[in-house]
């Protein structure tokens, strides 16, 4: 079952995205309570949206972002798609993807963003639902 997410979640939220990005690809060491501070702030954005994938009665995963309004309309910046590691391998990422984008469509969102590794099975993932590589921007970054 897919459903929006719900704070009262929150902790098992921390639960799974700790657990899987500090695993394959990313291999971050994230510690479940700076976990759920991150989800937590996503969560409180006034554009946020998300949905968790209830499977047996537990969330075994989440996918979760913000909108923000251009001159050219709102996009969507897909922030985190999590699933819980004893649960991968499913098709729950999928499920949750393609659910959030029909929904997306449907709230007149006209562009949909997000940041994943360069390489390996996530952006082969991504690349079946229409995303591509941008050609015209670049990510920027510095340590401070």
């Amino acid at each position: 079952m897919i459903r929006k997410c719900d704070i009262a979640h929150l902790e098992r939220y921390g639960e799974i995205y700790a657990a899987a990005f500090s695993g394959e690809p990313w291999n971050d060491p994230w510690k479940r309570e700076d976990a759920e501070v991150h989800v937590r702030e996503l969560l409180e954005s006034r554009t946020a949206y998300g949905l968790e994938y209830v499977e047996d009665g537990v969330v075994a995963g989440f996918i979760l972002g913000t909108s923000m309004l251009f001159h050219y309309g709102r996009t969507f910046e897909i922030n985190d798609l999590a699933v819980d590691p004893a649960y991968q391998r499913r098709g729950i990422g999928s499920a949750l993807l393609r659910r959030m984008l029909d929904d997306l469509r449907t709230q007149g969102i006209c562009a949909v963003h997000l940041i994943t590794a360069g390489e390996g099975a996530l952006p082969e993932l991504y690349a079946r639902f229409g995303f591509k590589r941008e050609t015209e921007v670049m990510l920027m970054g510095m340590e401070i």
